[in-house]
């Protein structure tokens, strides 16, 4: 059983006053023993430069870039979209991917790039689809010809779906692999079950077929447990990163394994069981709502639904430390992307239903990680 215990204390800095305050929080731990982290948490709340580069978008999930440098994007409603290269935002979009399932946290999700996109124009998409047995999440590898790209071949058709928890983190790894994040879509216990498709990180060759080293024979599953991962990242050593949404606050910044169950639902926050991996650092009883997740200049990134800025997490620190800029300042962030020219580009999610949109949500914009301070 699951129990309560007391995190050390939250030191919050405010570098506008110079004030701090700590204050005893709550965690879970179980009957085995855990190490606890302190985590210095400065607050940041302006930096620059802060370039926009599009307003009036709707439901942004996530970006990648072409060799040429233009930006490729989704929208939750379906719609593929395009930045060209020094010019601006093309009007009509490059695809609008038909029977999406956009309720909830469904949509189209994520996007990503063929490394060797220059030979093969290939693009991938993850999305909610509607059919005649209900929703499911699909992987699928599109074809970008001029301005159109047209689906090509659904190499994971039949992930489960659900109102929440559809993940939809797709990127390739150092290796070549193509990483997909998944949610338990409302089934906790799916998560635990490594047959399922739900509740994992994924991995697969380009073309869909499972890579040979894969623990579980015949299967894409890499790591299970998750409760919704929406964050992938890879560090200068090659080790991959995940945010995970928790339940209850609880969010999770993990250093992801092949073949480990990151505890979903057996265990969250500081909980450790045997044969279950606990997260390198979690939110407490805050909530980060992590999603987009980036590695820049030896420090992990991550965009902040819930807590409306972008996290950065120095692991290497002792005790690690992590740090918000741009709190509320854009509302919602979904996704960070660390671009060709050493810059982050962000988008919000004002505009899905849970944000407090303005006249100008939901955007692109461009930030200097060198103003961070």
């Amino acid at each position: 059983m699951v129990k309560k215990s007391i995190l050390a204390c939250l030191l919050i800095v405010l570098t506008a006053t110079g004030l701090g305050g700590c204050n005893s929080l709550p965690a879970l731990t179980s009957e085995l023993p855990s190490t606890t982290l302190t985590i210095v948490t400065t607050t940041a709340n302006s930096i620059a430069p802060t370039v926009v580069l599009a307003t009036g978008l709707e439901v942004p999930w996530s970006l990648d870039f072409l060799p040429d440098g233009s930006i490729i994007f989704t929208e939750r409603p379906g719609r593929v979209r395009l930045i060209q290269a020094g010019g601006g935002l093309l009007p009509e979009p490059l695809l609008t991917v038909p029977n999406i399932s956009a309720r909830g946290e469904g949509g189209l999700l994520g996007i990503a790039v063929h490394p060797k996109f220059t030979e093969n124009h290939y693009v991938y998409l993850y999305f909610t689809h509607d059919q005649a047995g209900g929703a499911v999440n699909q992987v699928v590898r599109c074809i970008l010809e001029g301005n159109v790209l047209r689906e090509d071949k659904a190499l994971i058709a039949e992930i489960p779906a659900g109102i929440n928890h559809n993940g939809g983190r797709i990127k390739f790894g150092p290796d070549g692999l193509l990483y997909i994040t998944t949610g338990d879509a409302g089934d906790a216990n799916a998560a635990q079950e490594t047959d399922a498709l739900n509740g994992k990180i994924l991995r697969i060759n380009d073309d869909g077929t499972i890579p040979a080293d894969n623990t579980f024979p015949n299967s894409p599953v890499y790591s299970y447990g998750h409760r919704n991962p929406e964050g992938l990242a890879w560090d200068s050593q090659g080790r991959l990163w995940a945010t995970e949404h928790g339940s209850s606050a609880t969010d999770e910044l993990n250093l992801i394994e092949k073949s480990q169950n990151y505890g979903w639902p057996e265990i969250r926050g500081d909980a450790t069981r045997q044969g279950m991996v606990t997260p390198v650092i979690n939110s407490a009883e805050d909530t980060w709502a992590p999603s987009g997740t980036a590695f820049y200049n030896g420090i992990i990134y991550f965009t902040g639904l819930r807590g409306a800025s972008l996290y950065q997490a120095v692991i290497s620190a002792k005790p690690p430390t992590l740090s918000r800029y741009l709190t509320a300042a854009y509302g919602r962030l979904r996704d960070v992307v660390v671009g060709p020219d050493g810059l982050f580009y962000i988008l919000t999610s004002n505009r899905d239903g849970r944000g407090s949109p303005v006249a100008e949500d939901d955007r692109m914009i461009r930030v200097d990680p060198r103003g961070l301070k």
